[in-house]
């Protein structure tokens, strides 16, 4: 058992006739934000109404023995989205968030894509549309700023960071990255409207030049991916991505740390107080380079980017998050199908610059985090941290993401006991691999409830297209006067 396990003193709670709860979840250990405690929680009109012992209520789930842990919040996650490359990815909202309700997983942000020559207000509007008639779970966004070309960019990112649009992802490379001054630009908007900018951290020009000479060389299978990523180009620009929200004051989220380099230089920025925040994915803490070393071409199915590192980066980022260096574990599912729709669109013997980067995540993140944060020898509370309070917290997910009065009832009822081995093709999104075949975990999602219904139980997943929300979230990090010398003329100070 965990350490800190707390047995609350709660008195009994009497259901009075004239406001009886819609559900109650009974006999479950909880873990809520003030620890452990065993008690039932009572919901009504799909919020968390008590917890207390002893709930009466005529629809219940039994949960004696189990763990009830809030619903997971998963805040990077590609749906229905063209890739760089021209790619539309294997899921649909749909596909993608059933496999996510199945593992555990009842909030997921993902991305609204901005397209060359396209209005931020046009991609939005678009994405939302799709996501409003297949989502099971729900939603938020981040706005992916590609053209900073476009008429009134500014004025629109503003107005829909104000209608809760609370998140902006930017890349420093392919051929969707920008340029430092647009960067700059768009962290200068999101400060002032209350947003967070969120950045895929690489080096275009290190990784240019490691793509040339490996080619040069005839190393295109996709073992040699990871060497086209080299550490460095990530350690230079999580370093420079730093500096620039030291010097703006404003809230940055780096996503995919796969390096121990680039986590100490997030370490080091967040001791000068910088309002930094960082992400890592369960690929990078469960698995190395060495997976992409396949018979083939089909090391494809594991090729990401950044790539996978090696056995003492993932040691590192296990400690990072034991010291909170590392504040989130995120899927960064970005499914694409092994076949010619997918990863094999360039040919049956593509080169490693040829296939699309991603693989599937959504449904395995919230059970590989809970094997292995205890097999770290950190705690199930650590984990809901990770995994769903703070990022929640991060994002301006407002009501989701913890146990607690006045919150979302989206509650999962985990077997801490239970044993799975992944199979070759088990998952319930549209990828139709699962890169984790084989391997183990102990503990398990039984019960799933999104805004007290349940949506899956015992293996059936119970949830409709449509019936996820889209949330409305709060500003993140608002500017004002500025912490840095560098922006007093910013502020027109002296």
């Amino acid at each position: 058992m965990a350490k800190g396990l707390a047995v609350a003193k709660i008195p009994r709670h009497a259901c009075p006739m004239s406001e009886p709860f819609d559900l109650s979840i009974r006999g479950a250990e909880v873990i809520t934000p003030q620890g452990r405690i065993r008690a039932d929680v009572g919901v009504r009109d799909g919020v968390i109404a008590a917890i207390a012992p002893d709930l009466c209520c005529d629809h219940e789930v039994d949960a004696t023995g189990k763990l009830l842990l809030p619903g997971g919040v998963d805040v990077h996650c590609h749906i229905e989205q063209m890739s760089g490359m021209g790619l539309m990815n294997a899921d649909t909202f749909e596909t993608a968030t059933r496999s996510a309700a199945m593992g555990g997983t009842t909030t997921v942000v993902s991305f609204a894509a901005q397209a060359q020559g396209q209005s931020l207000r046009v991609a939005v509007d678009d994405y939302a549309a799709r996501a409003k008639r297949g989502a099971l779970v729900d939603h938020a966004f981040h706005i992916i700023v590609a053209d900073a070309s476009v008429d009134d960019l500014d004025d629109d990112l503003a107005a829909l960071i104000a209608q809760g649009h609370r998140s902006i992802k930017l890349f420093t490379t392919y051929n969707i990255g920008v340029d430092d001054a647009t960067i700059l630009r768009v962290m200068a908007v999101a400060r002032e409207a209350g947003a967070l900018v969120c950045v895929h951290a690489e080096n275009d020009a290190m990784l240019g030049l490691a793509k040339k000479a490996l080619l040069a060389r005839g190393m295109t299978a996709p073992k040699h991916h990871a060497l086209s990523h080299p550490r460095l180009a990530e350690v230079e620009a999580v370093e420079r991505m730093c500096r620039f929200a030291e010097f703006m004051d404003t809230p940055v989220m780096l996503f995919h740390i796969s390096c121990a380099e680039a986590l100490e230089a997030v370490r080091r920025a967040r001791h000068r107080g910088v309002p930094i925040w960082a992400e890592t994915c369960p690929h990078y803490l469960l698995s190395t380079a060495e997976v992409l070393d396949k018979d083939g071409v089909e090391g494809a199915k594991w090729m990401c980017s950044p790539p996978q590192r090696d056995r003492a980066d993932a040691r590192a980022l296990w400690n990072g998050l034991g010291a909170e260096d590392l504040q989130v574990v995120s899927s960064d599912h970005a499914p694409y199908r092994y076949d010619n729709t997918g990863k094999l669109l360039a040919g049956p013997t593509p080169d490693f610059p040829d296939i699309a980067n991603g693989m599937p995540g959504l449904e395995v993140r919230m059970p590989l985090m809970f094997d292995g944060f205890t097999q770290h020898g950190m705690s199930v509370e650590q984990m809901v941290q990770a995994c769903c309070d703070t990022p929640a917290r991060i994002y301006g997910l407002t009501g989701k993401g913890r146990i607690e009065v006045g919150y979302d009832a989206d509650l999962v009822v985990w077997d801490r006991h239970a044993r799975h081995t992944y199979g070759a093709d088990d998952l319930h999104d549209n990828t139709g691999y699962n890169p984790w075949e084989g391997h183990d975990v102990i503990g398990w999602p039984q019960v799933v409830i999104l805004r007290g219904e349940v949506i899956v139980q015992n293996g059936d997943c119970r949830a409709k297209a449509g019936q996820g929300r889209w949330i409305k979230r709060d500003a993140i990090g608002v500017g004002g006067a500025g912490q840095h010398r560098d922006l007093a003329f910013m502020e027109g100070g002296a």
